[in-house]
């Protein structure tokens, strides 16, 4: 019997506006701020203090101070980038430095700003990070379901679903396997429904996704 793969899941989870800065008075005034148009905050006066809480699970975006004591927005950053978070980061800094500046970006930061940053253009930023995360989450697990699906193929079926997605007919799988045709064609059937492929274009797309993925892990 073939295994049910259940489909991901989305967080429901509300997203989350993570800030990290030493300063107080910013701190309260960007939660003001963005309670003001709907948006959660959580707020942090430390890299330590946040990295205790940190669960890169969460969906949401995270903004940064460039200068703080301790560890400085720069290296949380790319910390977080090493341990795998995807999260978008904004960049929130007091001294002007083009060399701050491209760090960041290339660590990346979406988007820099020099403090004070206006409250619509901050707003417009913060909501763009939000959706970027949504939509890398939701790519994650699309490409996790991808993945589950294939593993439940057997091995002859995966060398199989090799061979279609290189080109050849069932005849030269076949030839090739030393089996029948009509049983090839019958792995075939099985690995698009395994595979909850509508066709060979589909299944094709759907084999070089797992690929993908595998070459970046």
């Amino acid at each position: 019997m073939n295994a049910i793969i259940e489909e991901p899941v989305i967080s429901a989870e509300e997203p989350t506006v993570f800030f990290v800065d030493d300063d107080p008075g910013i701190r309260e005034s960007l939660r003001w701020l963005l309670e003001s148009v709907g948006l959660r905050l959580e707020a942090f006066a430390s890299a330590r203090e946040f990295l205790e809480k940190f669960d890169k699970n969460r969906p949401g975006c995270l903004i940064l101070d460039i200068r703080m004591p301790g560890m400085g927005g720069l290296d949380l950053q790319e910390h977080l980038r090493a341990e795998g978070c995807t999260w978008p980061v904004i960049i929130l800094t007091s001294h002007g430095d083009i060399p701050l500046t491209v760090r960041a970006m290339r660590s990346g930061a979406i988007q820099v700003f020099e403090k004070p940053v206006g409250d619509q253009m901050l707003i417009d930023e913060i909501n763009a990070a939000l959706a970027k995360d949504r939509e890398q989450r939701l790519a994650q697990h699309s490409s996790q379901t991808v993945l589950e699906r294939y593993q439940t193929l057997t091995r002859r079926e995966s060398e199989v679903l090799d061979h279609v997605a290189n080109g050849h007919s069932s005849k030269e799988i076949g030839k090739m396997l030393g089996v029948s045709y009509k049983t090839i064609e019958a792995h075939r059937a099985k690995i698009m429904r395994k595979m909850h492929a509508a066709g060979v274009p589909e299944l094709v797309r759907l084999y070089l996704t797992v690929r993908q993925d595998a070459s970046r892990n």
